[in-house]
C-alpha cells in the first residue's frame, strides 16, 4: 500500500493520550499489542535489546511472547533501574517468567536483533552505551527488525543522528512516522510494515490525520511501498 498518511512525534504522543483518557484504551493495553506485533516479525532465535521508555515496553512486551514460542535467545536492556511505568510492568512480567535480563549486549547465538532502544521521541544523537549498543548492532552482521523506528532515527525529519541502528524490517504502529518516507528514513528503515495495535481511528481523526477505514481490513499488518 503507498500514499498512506503519516504521523508526527507529537501527533503520536497526543494519541496515546487521546486513546487512554478520551476512549479508554490504556497505554499497557497498546503496548502489549505493539510487543505482539513486534515479536511476530522476529522469525529466529531472537535478541531483543531495549531502552528505558515506552519503546523499551514494546520490546519487553515482544520478549515475553518470543520466550513464550521458544525464540528469545538475550534480553538485553540498557539500565533496568530507568525503566518507569507501564513498561516497568512488563519487565516484571517478564522477571515472573524467570527471563535473564542482562545490563550488557548478549548477541551470541542470535539470528535477529529486535531494537527497541529508542522511539519517536528522539531528538539528538545517541550517547555512551547507547551508541555503543547501536553500532554494536550495525556492527553485528544480523537480521535487525525495528519497533515503530529504528533507534537513532528523527521520526519527524529523517534525519540520521550518529550513530542510527540500520533496520532490515521496521514494524511501525498504526500509520508511518513522517521520518521513515524522508530523508535518511527510506535507506534506514528496510522493508516497512503498519501494523495495527488497536488505537482507535476516532484518536487518529482527531490529531488531524484520515486512517482509512479499510486500511486493516484484509490484514492487520500492511507493508508500504516509498518507491
Amino acid at each position: 500500500m503507498s500514499a498512506l498518511p503519516s504521523l508526527s512525534s507529537g501527533q503520536v504522543k497526543e494519541l496515546d493520550k487521546l486513546a487512554t483518557e478520551r476512549f479508554g484504551v490504556r497505554l499497557d493495553w497498546l503496548m502489549e499489542a505493539a510487543g505482539w506485533q513486534a515479536a511476530r516479525a522476529c522469525h529466529g532465535r531472537t535478541a531483543v535489546v531495549c531502552g528505558v521508555g515506552n519503546n523499551a515496553g514494546d520490546g519487553l512486551a515482544a520478549a515475553r511472547h518470543l520466550h513464550r514460542w521458544g525464540r528469545l535467545e538475550a534480553l538485553c536492556c540498557i539500565d533496568v533501574g530507568r525503566i518507569k511505568g507501564e513498561a516497568r510492568l512488563e519487565l516484571e512480567a517478564l522477571q515472573r517468567h524467570g527471563v535473564i535480563v542482562y545490563d550488557e549486549l548478549q548477541l551470541n547465538g542470535a539470528e535477529v536483533i529486535l531494537d527497541s532502544l529508542f522511539g519517536t521521541g528522539l531528538s539528538r544523537s545517541p550517547k555512551d552505551r547507547f551508541a555503543e549498543w547501536i553500532e554494536a548492532i550495525n556492527a553485528s552482521g544480523l537480521r535487525v527488525v525495528a519497533v515503530d523506528v529504528p533507534s537513532g532515527l528523527d521520526s519527524d525529519t529523517g534525519v540520521a543522528y550518529a550513530p542510527c541502528v540500520r533496520a532490515d524490517v521496521t514494524v511501525t504502529f498504526t500509520l508511518p512516522k513522517q521520518g521513515m518516507l524522508k530523508g535518511d528514513g527510506p535507506r534506514l528503515s528496510g522493508e516497512v510494515w503498519v501494523a495495527d495495535i488497536g488505537v482507535p481511528f476516532e484518536a487518529v481523526a482527531q490529531v488531524g490525520v484520515t486512517l482509512p477505514p479499510t486500511i486493516f481490513a484484509v490484514s492487520d499488518v500492511v507493508r508500504i511501498n516509498r518507491a
